[in-house]
């Protein structure tokens, strides 16, 4: 048996995030939020601990700097259950990355220092730590530049020993969505864009036709949806999941916490309109803390929601499975 359900090489971050403040921000002035959260960041430690939290055996590469910050980062994600035995620790002078995110209602500015999550390379990374999972996955594939280089060599060796693959991009600050992307998406099982990344990876107008393009060379596309759920194209099919309906606290990382429940379900042999469901309510779990992993630190309110709300697996009755 495998010793990992999913191996995942990834960035990671403390989130700094605050709250109330206006959406123009005027210079040389002090202006003050009316509320502060840190917590975990990064699309890939996120998914990672909302993963391990759902019940399913985690393996994470990371390169880490020799600061405060990436020692709290790496061990809110040990916490979780997450596996870290094969972190890289930086011995040179960048700090782990971090972010800051402005709170506006329902919009936000995200400002990012990218540090050490730009510098790992594939050269770097245990291989046969990766290939002891059964599924492997990589998040925010524009801000691990180091990586690029040797990905396509690199999909092609998990593929050919047998782990599937997934990838959500995220954003491109470059606002390009080309180079090494167009390489690995034939190599692709599973793509989770947001609507918008899903266009923009396209290079379509609609979401309509950016999965007819996207049909050619990925077998199935989940796009997150927001509050309208999600949809899954596999092959010729099309299904619409529906939400589930909760009163949002904080949006951030409910991206990451759908695919942890996609993800989580999918590797376990649920079937895609399943695996979208468990997804839908692990991102609607998000939503109710500040930040994308604080609920699901908080075992007091993610046992009885994922019961509530029929988790697929043995989480929904909240016993860990390890």
């Amino acid at each position: 048996m495998p010793e990992f359900d999913i191996s995942i090489a990834g960035e990671i971050n403390l989130d700094l995030i605050l709250y109330g403040l206006p959406a123009a921000i005027p210079v040389e002035r002090e202006l003050l939020a009316t509320d502060f959260t840190l917590t975990l960041g990064s699309s890939s430690a996120i998914l990672a601990h909302n993963l391990a939290t759902l019940g399913t055996r985690v393996g994470f590469i990371t390169r880490l700097g020799p600061d405060s910050l990436g020692a709290i980062a790496i061990e809110r994600l040990s916490a979780s259950g997450v596996d870290v035995s094969r972190v890289i620790r930086a011995e040179g002078p960048t700090a782990t990355g971090v972010t800051v995110l402005l709170h506006h209602g329902e919009s936000r500015h995200i400002l990012t220092y990218p540090g050490t999550m730009s510098e790992m390379r594939c050269a770097e990374l245990d291989f046969d730590y990766l290939v002891s999972a059964r599924h492997f996955h990589l998040s925010s594939l524009f801000l691990q530049r180091g990586l690029h280089p040797g990905l396509p060599q690199m999909f092609g060796d998990l593929k050919r020993a047998g782990l599937t693959l997934s990838l959500d991009t995220n954003d491109d600050p470059d606002d390009a969505w080309d180079g090494v992307l167009h390489e690995l998406l034939d190599q692709v099982d599973i793509l989770l864009p947001n609507e918008t990344e899903a266009c923009r990876i396209a290079h379509r107008d609609t979401l309509d036709e950016a999965l007819a393009w996207l049909g050619h060379h990925v077998p199935m596309v989940v796009v997150k949806c927001g509050s309208r759920g999600a949809l899954v194209q596999r092959g010729s099919e099309r299904m619409m999941v529906d939400p589930v309906a909760v009163q949002p606290v904080d949006s951030i990382g409910a991206g990451d916490s759908f695919n942890a429940g996609f993800l989580s379900a999918w590797v376990r042999g649920a079937d895609p309109r399943t695996a979208a469901m468990a997804g839908n309510i692990a991102g609607a779990l998000s939503v109710l803390r500040p930040g994308g992993t604080e609920a699901f630190r908080d075992p007091s309110l993610w046992k009885p929601f994922l019961k509530e709300h029929g988790f697929p697996g043995a989480q929904a009755s909240g016993v860990r499975v390890k």
